[in-house]
Order: C-alpha cells, then structure tokens, then sequence
C-alpha cells in the first residue's frame, strides 16, 4: 500500500495509473479477476474487469487506470484500461446502493460505451441484464446519473461519429428509441452505417423512417 503522512498520521496515495509489465493474472473467490503488475520490481495487485484479461498477455508492458478504495483499513485497487473507464466507475460507486462489486459487473456486462448509453437513455431493461441489478437499482443508477453522464460522454469523446446522412438530432431520437427497445449502443450505430447509404433515407430527416429501417437491418 502506498501512503503519505499528514500530521503522523498515514494516509493512502492516490494513484492515477500505473506502468508496468503484466506478471500474472489469476481468479479469485466470487469471479474476481486479480491483475499482478510489475511496476519497478514491486508486484501490484489490482481487481480488474473480467474482459480485461484477454488484453493482458504475461510479459506485456501496459498503463492500467487504478482506483485505491480502503474499507475496514483494507485497500482495494482497482484497474482498468482506460481513465473513461476509471472516471465512469468512480460515479457509479457514489450512488447509492451501488458498491465497487456491482459497478465492476456493470462495466464487465455492458462496456463502457453500452453502459453509458443505457444511463443516459434511461434503458433500465439493458442496465439490469447484469447480475445483482435489479429494476429498483437500475432506474436510481438512471435517475442520478442520466444528467451528470450526457454531458460528460461528450466532453471524453465516447459519443462516435455521426453519419453523414444522419443529422446529430435525428441520431438521438433514433438512439433513444433503439436503445430503449434493448439494442446496444454498438448495435444502434452500426444500424446508422449501414443505413447512410440508403438513397431512400439519406435525404429522409423523419425519425420513425430511420427507427423502421434500422430495426429491419437489426432483424436480419
């Protein structure tokens, strides 16, 4: 454990990422999966997200974002690949109900641009797919974090490009609506590529056109 000292008394250190080479990784108790980091001849352990691990080959240099949480003066490191990754995890553990388990799950189930998407929207159907989310915890994930997460999706780049044909308005609605039907993020967008090309929609700026045809391409 890293730690600093205010006024002799010992205090964790914040850690924002670590460097370092992939030693092991092994799991635990509950599907826990443990991440052994070799960081200047020190082996760090942190909890990572089960889908992680395919990333991290033994021997491979990484930058793992990391989360200190101490309980019961017992610190937990978490990893992850990415500070949205991180950050995203950091509001999901302030609301209510909702502990460090539950949002590493949550990550791992959906992924980060799927997650954030069903928040947004408010897609609690997509949000309790995950085990341990019930509707009651899904819709106040939804209510506390709706807000906070559509501007903050935009400010770290997760919103993907638009198509051409697709004006930024007609994607929301079309999103909304798709997501709230139980399509994922990726699923949706890749519904809108695919429709770009479609002379009878390129130049079709009614939503319910474009919320038919992507169910039809999404159906096939």
């Amino acid at each position: 454990m890293f730690l600093i000292s205010l006024n002799g008394c010992p205090l964790p250190l914040m850690i924002s990422y670590l460097k370092g080479t992939v030693a092991g990784i092994h799991r635990v108790t509950g599907n826990r999966v443990i991440l052994i980091l070799e960081v200047n001849q020190i082996g760090c352990e942190l909890q990572i997200p089960p889908r992680m691990e395919p990333q991290l080959p033994a021997g491979s240099e990484v930058q793992i974002f990391t989360h200190l949480q101490v309980r019961e003066e017992q610190p937990v490191l978490y990893g992850f690949a990415s500070a949205a990754e991180r950050d995203l995890f950091r509001q999901l553990i302030a609301v209510s109900g909702v502990g460090a388990q539950l949002a590493i799950s949550l990550l791992d189930t959906l992924g980060l641009q799927d997650l954030v998407g069903a928040i947004v929207t408010g897609n609690t159907r997509l949000l309790a797919k995950t085990r341990g989310v019930g509707s009651k915890t899904a819709e106040r994930i939804a209510l506390e974090l709706k807000t906070k997460l559509a501007q903050w999706r935009s400010e770290v780049g997760l919103l993907a490009a638009v198509p051409k044909a697709c004006s930024p308005a007609l994607r929301e609605d079309v999103e909304i609506t798709l997501l709230a039907l139980g399509y994922t993020s990726s699923e949706v967008m890749r519904a809108l590529i695919a429709l770009n090309s479609d002379p009878s929609l390129s130049k079709n700026p009614d939503a319910e056109e474009w919320i038919r045809a992507a169910i039809t391409w999404l159906s096939r």
